[in-house]
């Protein structure tokens, strides 16, 4: 659930559902910036204090299937099972530090990165589901984003029955649709062309259920992610063919989705290269394949 999106660089959006700018690898590489001899001394305690603890401290989000949810260190999704690989090939035990996300993406990195939120929960070590975005880097220098490890992309799932393709959101009108309240996919539909669609939206509690939603016969198309939609039909137990999911960007969104990573201290840079060095290893033995296929999902290269 980094589930709001963006609407265009113009303004910079704030929530965690509101990410969709595209932010380059190179940017997040960039952010790396090794080599300070002064400050490495600092890095290597950071790392060393983890190792020593024997454990990873992950922050998660909650409620946000399919990649983390369900109830405390039981939680369940794809980002749960990365996390799980990560402190393995770290030689660190795992240990879960689920989080509501903030009214605002900023404060869900000051609460779980960088300093810990008032009431003595957290920071973790380390934070997954980050987007990879160079404004979002910008407006936290106190953390570090790296590490991009899939791409969301936003699809019109739709039953190819009653509606063989979509080519614009025209061909959305005088049909039923679906989506997830409060999402920015949503409020995209409700504003397509001044508002032409608005009346035909049915809010649902999630991307998920508002795919069921299509599966069921209840609305014709639902503007939802590619891993909500995919989540559905294999919950349900039923074949795609039957069902298209067409990335389609309607005015205002970013046209090839956003990618999510990690995130740590700014400081923390040995961690990060941790990190990074183990995700890389999940990546080229199929493991993070692996992850994503065994949950009927599409492995959407960052």
């Amino acid at each position: 659930m980094t589930k709001d999106l963006p609407q265009t660089p113009h303004t910079t959006p704030s929530t965690r559902r509101q990410w969709l700018q595209t932010a380059s690898w190179a940017c997040a590489g960039a952010a790396l910036g090794l080599g300070h001899a002064a400050v490495q001394a600092q890095e290597l305690f950071d790392l060393d204090k983890v190792r020593a603890s024997g454990v990873l401290k992950v922050a998660l989000y909650k409620d946000n299937a399919p990649y983390s949810d369900g109830k405390g260190q039981d939680m369940e999704g794809v980002d749960v099972a990365l996390a799980q690989a990560l402190a393995s090939e770290m030689g660190l035990k795992l240990s879960l530090l689920p989080f509501d996300a903030g009214e605002k993406m900023n404060d869900d990195l000051r609460n779980m990165v960088w300093r810990g939120h008032y009431l003595g929960y957290g920071p973790a070590d380390v934070m997954l589901h980050v987007p990879v975005d160079k404004f979002l880097m910008v407006a936290n220098k106190q953390v570090l984003i790296f590490a991009p490890y899939s791409r969301e992309v936003l699809t019109v799932f739709h039953a190819l029955e009653r509606l063989p393709t979509v080519q614009s959101g025209l061909d959305l009108q005088d049909l039923p649709l679906a989506a997830e309240r409060g999402s920015g996919a949503a409020s995209t539909l409700l504003g397509f062309g001044g508002g032409r669609l608005r009346s035909q939206v049915k809010m649902f509690n999630s991307g998920i259920d508002a795919a069921h939603a299509v599966i069921k016969g209840e609305a014709v198309a639902a503007y939802v992610s590619r891993a909500q939609a995919e989540t559905a039909l294999r919950a349900a137990g039923r074949p795609a063919a039957g069902f298209g999911l067409t990335q389609l960007t309607l005015p205002g969104l970013a046209d090839n989705g956003w990618p999510i990573g990690m995130a740590v201290k700014t400081s923390h840079k040995q961690l990060a290269m941790a990190l990074e060095t183990a995700l890389n290893k999940i990546r080229a033995d199929g493991r993070l394949l692996a992850i994503y296929r065994d949950r009927g999902m599409t492995l959407v290269a960052p």
